[in-house]
């Protein structure tokens, strides 16, 4: 059988700082994110993903999960694999390879990481994302991965015009009396968290996998992200931000702002400062202005990673951030791997004696250690291990 590439994996020299950085620093709201479905034994007292706090610092980290974190993270991760998936297609045109080969190539990392996806769910994280971006990019490869910029932005601003009218809709149906029935369990209960028996807790993972992979994918939001994040990196806009900075600019300054402003009453009501208000219609408020926060945070990091660059060396905190960005696989992965069994009720346990402020300091924690392992392969220019093996299945060598 030919091969299909005329060239391997992208090469350090080629690597821009903006992507890596925000991928590194992406990876710190992403844990911090996932941490709360551990809290197993906390009283929930109702819907939503928090538990009653414990205390008025448990309050204000809530809060400001609520308003910067929820529904945030997963946009910018959406638009970020988009544009690394757009500039793996670019480096194997700009080798030699035919558009079709590129595009069999880029199908055949998306099959993997489905696959990936699913045994991290059935293995230890109900929340994954990778299935759920592999098979977006599976379909955005196949339909609008070569059509013009034109085409990427129409079916763009079609999916932002239907987040618009969910975003309506939340707002208008804000203060109307909730369905008490519609409560589901919590997500301790529903992520497989405060299962005891392991088997009965994949058991769990997989079936809220498939409902987020669902979600997801057809969310409109990830979508979306994704193909802003094409058309982004055709313009090389992370690449080369100081071409951009005017769009930078407003992206952040714009996108932020509606990002908090859509999750500010879902804040407020969790810490009681709101009146009795309709949790879905808070949601309807914060998924459509999620994906306006990720492009905010996206371009946010895109500035920074411009102003670093100015500086003759970059500093040692840097360069171990973006190494993250570089093995973000690896990193993501390896969140899960600790703190899945330390904190589960099936694992250790230690989710039953934390709560929101103590989860994020481990969390937080747990994010530096990767920074560390990250800095470690950067000084001896080693990838990460995941990467390694995605790698060898996709190019087969």
């Amino acid at each position: 059988m030919p091969t299909l590439t005329t060239r391997g994996p992208v090469r350090a020299t080629e690597r821009a700082l903006a992507p890596d950085l925000a991928r590194g620093l992406m990876l710190l709201l992403i844990v911090l994110s996932n941490t709360t479905f551990f809290l197993w034994a906390a009283d929930y007292g109702g819907p939503g993903q928090y538990p009653a706090a414990a205390t008025p610092i448990d309050s204000a980290v809530q809060f400001v999960q609520l308003l910067v974190l929820d529904m945030r993270v997963y946009p910018l991760f959406a638009f970020l694999f988009g544009y690394g998936m757009t500039q793996l297609f670019r480096r194997q045109i700009e080798a030699g390879t035919s558009e079709r080969h590129a595009v069999v190539l880029l199908r055949r990392r998306s099959r993997w990481l489905l696959a990936f996806g699913f045994a991290h769910a059935a293995l230890l994280l109900a929340t994954d994302v990778l299935g759920a971006y592999g098979v977006i990019s599976l379909v955005i490869g196949a339909l609008l991965l070569r059509r013009s910029d034109r085409t990427l932005l129409t079916w763009s601003a079609i999916g932002a015009a239907l987040l618009a009218l969910l975003l309506i809709s939340g707002i208008a149906f804000a203060f109307a009396p909730a369905d008490p029935a519609a409560i589901g369990p919590t997500p301790a209960n529903a992520t497989g968290a405060a299962d005891e028996n392991y088997l009965v807790a994949g058991i769990s993972r997989l079936a809220t996998w498939l409902v987020l992979t669902g979600l997801t994918t057809f969310g409109i939001t990830a979508p979306v992200a994704m193909l802003l994040g094409t058309w982004a990196a055709r313009r090389r806009i992370l690449e080369e931000p100081h071409r951009h900075l005017p769009l930078l600019r407003r992206t952040a300054i714009i996108g932020i702002t509606t990002c908090w402003l859509g999750s500010l009453p879902a804040a407020l009501s969790q810490v009681g400062a709101l009146p009795e208000v309709n949790e879905a219609a808070l949601w309807a408020m914060q998924w459509p202005t999620g994906l306006a926060g990720g492009l905010g945070y996206v371009a946010l990091f895109g500035l920074l990673a411009n102003r670093t660059s100015r500086r003759a060396k970059p500093s040692r905190a840097i360069v171990a951030v973006s190494a993250v960005g570089k093995r973000s696989l690896s990193c993501y992965l390896t969140h899960s791997v600790i703190m899945a069994p330390v904190l589960a009720a099936w694992g250790l346990g230690l989710g039953a004696h934390l709560t929101n402020a103590t989860m994020a300091c481990f969390a937080t924690g747990l994010w530096l250690i990767t920074v560390a392992g990250a800095y470690w392969f950067e000084r001896r220019d080693r990838r990460g291990p995941a990467e390694h093996v995605l790698r060898r299945l996709m190019y087969r060598t």
